[in-house]
């Protein structure tokens, strides 16, 4: 294998590692959320009489964890 080759596959490898590691960040709101929602729906199926509170609060959650997934998300565009 010549060093030219050798050089260009080197190249088409090098990347900036902290994009990836920014992108499985975006994984812990997900599962976040999953948690999030079953557990409403669990409490919902407890006590119908609370669905209203418990939805509300499911709703100002969601918010949070969707924040704090998309700032992950961005700041992988920002810091590569």
């Amino acid at each position: 294998m010549n060093s030219v080759a050798l050089i260009a596959a080197a190249d088409a490898v090098s990347g900036n590692i902290a994009t990836v590691g920014y992108g499985l960040a975006v994984i812990g709101p997900g599962i976040g959320l999953g948690i999030l929602i079953g557990k409403t729906i669990e409490g919902m199926a407890r006590q119908p009489e609370v669905s209203g509170q418990l939805r509300t609060t499911m709703f100002i959650g969601i918010g949070f964890v969707e924040v704090l997934g998309l700032l992950g998300l961005i700041t992988g565009f920002i810091f590569s």
